[in-house]
């Protein structure tokens, strides 16, 4: 009486999860963090009840070199920023955040319809990007045609919190290129938001937010926006606020590289659209 049928013991026996109570997560880490540790990926057992700050506690305890950076480290949870306090389920993916760039192979992500262009694209950006983008966006009802590049320049950054000492060893160095890493899904699903945010705010519906990872040469583009309305003041904001909020929200990180190192740049995400309170700050 009580005991466990054959076919019971050799179901857990197949899988570890039926006999293990708890949770088991994946935390992913990007960046100066990833550096740090050593490893892309962590995977934790963690207790019923723990929440996105317990896998942090847990990650941290066993990489203590990444603890100094939790004021700026920001969090999500299976693709969107959560707040330390978020419960966590089995099977979770939790990614911590440190500061963003504020700034064919399979080597393009994108989500793309007859009104928006989002893409994580490691090609490089065509000479002719913007035009391209205004042809497969604009109609004839539209006025205005708005585009905006950014490119590698060689004076150095602000360097991301924790990267001053890096930093102060290669001042007065030219920047020889940039390197972008991506939380690619996350960085797209937060693209949307801000062409939702856009459509919203300034009536803009047709769009075009392109951004490079991988390395970049100095003075190719890394980012191409275009926006296409009927009037040229609802397209200029809008590219503005996409360039602003793509740098301050997007989980996308930037490298210097200089001849005998590199400095990570930026500042912590900011988890919400400008003028939004976001839960998501460190306590």
């Amino acid at each position: 009486m009580g005991s466990s049928s054959p076919a019971s013991v050799a179901e857990a026996a197949a899988d570890p999860a039926l006999s293990r109570a708890g949770l088991r997560i994946r935390v992913r880490l990007f960046a100066i963090q990833r550096e740090l540790a050593g490893t892309r990926e962590v995977h934790l057992d963690l207790a019923d009840g723990s929440t996105v700050g317990d896998a942090w506690d847990a990650v941290a305890a066993r990489h203590p070199v990444l603890a100094p950076g939790r004021p700026s480290v920001r969090f999500a949870r299976n693709g969107d920023y959560a707040e330390p306090a978020t419960p966590l389920e089995d099977g979770d993916e939790v990614a911590f955040i440190p500061p963003v760039s504020g700034g064919g192979a399979e080597d393009r992500r994108a989500t793309v319809d007859a009104r928006r262009i989002l893409e994580i694209s490691e090609a490089p950006l065509a000479r002719t990007i913007l035009a391209d983008l205004e042809d497969r966006l604009a109609t004839d009802e539209d006025g205005a045609v708005v585009g905006f590049l950014g490119r590698t320049r060689v004076s150095p950054g602000t360097p991301a919190p924790g990267q001053e000492a890096e930093a102060a060893r290669h001042a007065g160095r030219s920047v020889e290129s940039l390197g972008y890493e991506a939380h690619e899904t996350m960085a797209l699903r937060v693209l949307g938001q801000i062409a939702d945010e856009i459509a919203e705010r300034f009536g803009v519906e047709r769009l075009a937010i392109v951004h490079r990872t991988g390395e970049v040469a100095l003075g190719e583009a890394s980012i191409a926006i275009v926006a296409v309305a009927a009037h040229r003041d609802a397209a200029f904001r809008a590219v503005r606020y996409a360039i602003d909020e793509t740098k301050a929200r997007a989980p996308i990180w930037k490298a210097e590289r200089f001849r005998d190192g590199h400095v990570w740049i930026g500042e912590p995400a900011r988890t919400a659209a400008a003028g939004q309170s976001s839960g998501t700050e460190p306590v």
